[in-house]
């Protein structure tokens, strides 16, 4: 049969103009190749293809026609995607997938294979209608994003792997250090405790008594490092309740009531001893008062720009102006240096406060 006689093919299909007929010309000469089966013959073969299909595939006329369109499918294609077209032509449904098909002359294209059924007057499927596009060009270009994705992915994954075990090796690191730290501090308190109860003169043992304020409050820092499950960051609002609470359970001769609003603020690591300490000096300078039922608020601040930490001291009879040792205000300054930390001071006829503004740091 001449491709110049394929349009009688089209009579088949129940059109009333033969040559004349529109569909048939547009079919015998669009671009796209087309192609129509009989299910009523055995295993559905091929009754009609255009010249694009001729063109795709390699094909000519006579060595389509009259078989089933499965000689295009080749070791590679995916029958899985196979079936789903041969369910569809059982079920009488149409399809659209990508198919794997082969040329005559064994090269492969990416077939975007659409497949529906042409039914008759009296509802039953006379044929089958496909249509096929090459998407070569398109399923290589996302077969590439894929391995190409797939190969990012592996290096994020080991890279990933790589830093979290560094991490790990550096977490592990830190809390020996941190461990022993804090028994080194540990050690050097109890010397200062041996001393305290040898020591004569009161001076002496209520100037080694703050030492020992000291060393245990850098004690706790380290120890609260050493707990927290990322080291990298310190929760100095944590610390500060419990460096106010552990004051108050050690201040036999006060009575003193704690009242708080604390919001978690965390700071880098490398400033916890710091932030420590400075903390501690002001807590020991606000307690130095001896008189009356004392009050201690405690409130904590996180803000995009940094932190602002309250500590203020009330008593219920009027206070005398106190005033800081030498060294107080020499570790004060200090530690809030490194810091770029602010301390302001507040006076009342019955208390003192100090906020504490530390920068964010950046």
């Amino acid at each position: 049969m001449k491709q110049k006689d394929d349009w009688q093919l089209t009579e088949m299909l129940g059109y009333e103009h033969g040559r004349g007929d529109p569909f048939a010309a547009a079919v015998r000469a669009t671009r796209m190749a087309m192609v129509i089966t009989d299910p009523s013959q055995p295993d559905n073969p091929i009754v009609f293809v255009n010249e694009a299909f001729q063109e795709l595939t390699g094909y000519s006329l006579d060595e389509c026609l009259g078989r089933n369109c499965r000689f295009l499918q080749g070791p590679d294609t995916n029958m899985e995607v196979v079936d789903q077209v041969r369910q569809c032509v059982k079920n009488g449904t149409d399809i659209a997938v990508d198919l794997l098909n082969y040329r005559k002359d064994g090269t492969t294209f990416w077939n975007a294979l659409y497949l529906s059924p042409v039914k008759g007057r009296d509802g039953n499927i006379q044929f089958y209608f496909a249509s096929q596009l090459d998407v070569s060009e398109r399923v290589e270009a996302q077969q590439q994003l894929i391995n190409q994705k797939e190969i990012v992915d592996h290096q994020v994954s080991r890279r990933t792997a790589d830093l979290e075990a560094a991490l790990e090796a550096q977490t592990m690191l830190l809390h020996e250090v941190d461990h022993r730290v804090k028994n080194n501090l540990s050690v050097i308190g109890s010397l200062i405790r041996l001393q305290i109860r040898e020591a004569d003169e009161p001076a002496t043992r209520a100037a080694l008594r703050t030492t020992m304020e000291r060393v245990d409050a850098l004690a706790a820092v380290h120890r609260r490092l050493y707990q927290a499950n990322d080291v990298r960051y310190f929760d100095v609002s944590s610390f500060a309740l419990n460096l106010v609470q552990d004051a108050i359970s050690t201040g036999r001769d006060r009575q003193i009531f704690l009242k708080t609003s604390v919001q978690r603020a965390d700071l880098p690591s490398q400033q916890a001893a710091s932030v420590g300490l400075l903390l501690n000096e002001i807590l020991l300078y606000l307690l130095s008062s001896r008189v009356g039922v004392h009050s201690m608020h405690l409130s904590s601040q996180h803000e995009d720009d940094g932190i602002t930490i309250v500590l203020a001291s009330e008593s219920t009879l009027a206070m005398q102006p106190l005033e800081a040792s030498a060294i107080s205000k020499t570790l004060i300054k200090r530690l809030s240096t490194p810091l770029n930390a602010r301390v302001d001071w507040s006076v009342t006829r019955t208390g003192h406060s100090a906020s504490v503004y530390i920068p964010r740091s950046e």
